[in-house]
């Protein structure tokens, strides 16, 4: 007998948010991570809030949104406060319960300033990574370094004079033709009126300038699991710069290895390595000029395994810019566009560590 195609509501519901998520679900253990995560953090929580006053929505949900966010690649609070209303797994993810009406988009815009004053994104990062830490699922010798042009929410049109009139424009105020044709533009000359942070650059003679930011990762070469990140403005020593400041902050005195690419194969970068004593295991750059390495590095098996390693961190921006958050940001602001990046990093971390934590149960 076929039946109707009626939807009839029931008066009662009684399962659970719990209930409806499957038990093999691989958001479940990754928001155990988080929870252990978020709980080391209760002293950050409560220096962040006042005493007294109407209670405020927990630190713990918005930054939970925030990862499911980024897990998922939603490109917006507005879309994911939308999705909190209908989504019963993202409801459950976040600790919304059922009878809670979803909290309104510009929640998050409240309280950003609040995370970036109080560094809890950088401080989640470090929490989820002593986890991995407690498991000895990181490297204490062996790292990669690399970095990633961040496109900015800005168009070369925003890009006008610093001194004299900005060039000539036509048709409607919102969305004006700038013509801007046979002009000279250079960082020096120009600033963006949309983020003064953004700068225009590329890492590649053949594509054209953007306006952009750089992220860079420092990377363990065990599990490829990051362990520090940078966020600066774009240029052509950026990316040598943040990796020795990384480098710096290594703890222990023991040699380690630095895989790179061919952008740091330079004098001053190799020297500066040696300095830290860290044997920097680059690419060689021998394009109509010698090395600024010799055999005395690469004729090790380990030169050759730190090359190989390496290259893992191209997933690190891959997740981030095809899954992720990370293609072009929708903030604006070095210090804004910097937690959007260390979030997207402390991603990456949670989705490779279940499996690494069941792997190794036991340290």
């Amino acid at each position: 007998m076929r039946g109707a195609d009626v939807m009839q509501d029931e008066l009662f519901c009684y399962p659970t948010l719990n209930e409806m998520v499957p038990p093999t679900h691989p958001l479940r253990p990754i928001r155990d991570i988080l929870i252990t995560a978020l709980r080391e953090m209760d002293q950050t929580f409560a220096a962040m809030y006042a005493d007294s006053g109407r209670d405020s929505i927990p630190p713990e949900q918005l930054l939970r949104g925030l990862v499911l966010q980024a897990l998922y690649g939603i490109r917006s609070e507005r879309l994911l406060c939308e999705q909190l209303g209908y989504n019963m797994l993202f409801r459950w993810f976040v600790g919304l319960s059922v009878e809670r009406e979803p909290w309104d988009h510009s929640t998050y815009t409240k309280n950003r300033d609040r995370f970036i004053g109080h560094e809890v994104v950088r401080e989640l990062f470090e929490r989820v990574l002593d986890q991995a830490r407690e498991k000895h699922l990181l490297s204490a010798e062996h790292f990669s370094v690399d970095g990633t042009l961040i496109r900015a929410w800005a168009s070369h049109k925003s890009f006008v004079p610093k001194d004299g009139p900005p060039p000539p424009s036509s048709g409607s105020r919102g969305n004006p033709e700038v013509n801007f044709k046979g002009q000279k533009r250079t960082n020096d000359t120009h600033a963006s009126k949309s983020d003064p942070g953004a700068k225009l650059f590329t890492k590649s003679h053949k594509d054209g300038a953007i306006p952009c930011y750089m992220g860079h990762v420092l990377m363990e070469n065990r599990h490829g699991l990051v362990i520090d990140t940078r966020l600066t403005q774009a240029s052509g020593t950026a990316e040598r710069n943040a990796a020795l400041e990384m480098l710096a902050e290594l703890p222990g005195e023991a040699r380690k290895t630095l895989g790179a690419d061919k952008n740091f194969d330079t004098e001053e970068f190799v020297r500066q390595c040696r300095e830290l004593n860290v044997t920097p295991h680059v690419a060689q750059n021998t394009s109509g000029r010698s090395s600024r390495i010799d055999q005395r590095v690469t004729r090790h098996a380990g030169y050759w395994l730190s090359q190989f390693a390496r290259k893992l961190i191209e997933t690190v921006f891959g997740d981030g810019k095809q899954h992720g958050i990370l293609r072009q940001v929708k903030l604006r602001g070095q210090r804004r566009v910097d937690l959007v990046f260390t979030l997207s990093a402390t991603v990456v971390n949670l989705r490779r560590m279940p499996a690494l934590m069941e792997l190794h149960p036991s340290g």
